[in-house]
């Protein structure tokens, strides 16, 4: 490709990464993504245990979360700082809040509101999705969806399957430990981080603004332009969805073990076998993307999740696992759509900065959810129409494709992406 279509000047090059110093990217930021996923979903076990530590309801639980979740607005500020600081010392900076976070839930939460706080901050850091940048940036046009796939699918290994019954009943430890296991975790991958590099497309960015050829800038301000703009609001509106969505998800550990009867050591057995095939997901979507394209991926992936939940809603016996197993799938076959087109369709100058915009207007699921799932559990209690409604959540990404028609992306490189768009 010419330094012209890579929308650099001819002077600079853009470097290609080794396969061994990808192979580290990838295993690096797939442990980056662990601690990401694990703090998103631990909740989903951990929250029988919250609500009788804090004597408080579920559907009130839902309410306050909703509160204390508008703080994440603010994550525009941290993503922002990637096109400022750099990706290298951006994720340095997300692993120690994710890792601080899980600390303060451990030690520092006596009350229900302290607990929100570390809790809010765990996601705060979850919810940037900051992982992602480096290996779009490093990966080559024709593997990339499948190379972030795969730190999504490192994402995925179960912890939190195997955590909660090891530390609880083997252990003896408080369900607290949930949480701070993840600031031990924390350690190694600070080992690991010393040995990251800028990204390559990153350099090019600082050399251009130290020549004068490209300007600075905060937070996207000034160089936002009008594709960017149709792309943010594209993009966070997908996401608003799924997140609005997982937000059901969450409650399956509730719902097995409160409304179902199901024990700790039973519903930790069906979380992990979701997990796994949750990875399975992961791995296809990526793969279906790079070759038949991102939005037939989107599409049939919401599809798919949509049944699930209708079924799930009135499973009983063992098709109840197995719906749940289903949703596992289909849950991580369409948040690859996510990591994977979000990073890619903004250009490298304020990538940090679109993805914190887009960001911080798909955070209004974090009001939104909790308020809908708060709200729809106090109609239904015993939870089967619940999983419908979530059904009907997770149709309005294809409405959104079909409407707005995004562009195609797959096996183009990032600064063709960037010229390509409408």
């Amino acid at each position: 490709m010419s330094s012209i279509s890579q929308g650099v000047k001819p002077s600079i090059a853009i470097k290609t990464r080794s396969r061994n110093y990808l192979l580290y990217m990838i295993i690096f930021m797939g442990l980056v993504a662990i601690m990401d996923q694990y703090l998103s979903t631990i909740k989903t076990t951990a929250l029988p245990y919250i609500l009788e530590e804090y004597k408080i309801s579920a559907s009130n639980f839902s309410y306050l979360e909703a509160a204390y979740l508008a703080f994440t607005f603010l994550i525009v500020l941290l993503n922002g700082l990637t096109d400022i600081i750099g990706r290298r010392f951006s994720i340095l900076l997300l692993i120690l809040i994710m890792g601080l976070a899980s600390f303060g839930v451990l030690y520092f939460s006596p009350s229900i509101h302290w607990f929100m706080i570390m809790y809010t901050l765990a996601i705060f850091a979850t919810v940037s999705n900051i992982w992602t940048i480096p290996v779009s940036e490093e990966s080559p046009a024709e593997k990339r969806a499948k190379y972030i796939a795969i730190v999504y699918i490192i994402g995925l290994i179960p912890l939190q399957a195997v955590f909660p019954p090891l530390l609880m009943n083997t252990l003896g430890l408080s369900w607290k430990w949930m949480y701070g296991i993840m600031f031990i975790f924390m350690v190694p991958v600070l080992v690991m981080w010393a040995f990251m590099k800028e990204t390559s497309r990153f350099d090019v960015i600082k050399a251009e603004r130290k020549d004068g050829s490209r300007k600075n800038h905060f937070f996207g301000l000034g160089v936002i332009d009008k594709k960017d703009v149709r792309y943010i609001i594209i993009s966070s509106s997908i996401w608003l969805s799924w997140l609005t969505y997982q937000f059901f998800y969450y409650w399956a550990g509730y719902y097995f073990m409160t409304i179902k009867g199901y024990t700790l050591n039973q519903w930790s057995m069906v979380l992990l076998v979701t997990l796994i095939v949750a990875m399975l997901g992961g791995y296809l979507s990526g793969w279906i993307m790079d070759r038949i394209g991102r939005k037939p991926a989107l599409i049939f992936g919401c599809l798919g999740l949509s049944i699930v939940l209708v079924i799930m809603g009135f499973a009983q016996g063992f098709l109840l696992p197995v719906a749940t197993v289903l949703m596992g799938f289909f849950t991580s076959f369409t948040y690859t759509w996510i990591v994977v087109y979000i990073p890619e369709v903004f250009p490298t100058e304020r990538r940090g900065a679109c993805m914190g915009w887009t960001t911080t207007i798909a955070r209004v699921s974090y009001v939104i959810g909790p308020l809908l799932t708060g709200y729809v559990l106090s109609l239904f209690p015993t939870m089967e129409w619940f999983w419908i409604v979530g059904a009907v959540v997770i149709l309005v990404p294809i409405v959104i494709v079909f409407f707005l028609n995004p562009s195609e992306t797959n096996k183009q490189e990032l600064e063709e992406i960037e010229v390509a768009r409408v």
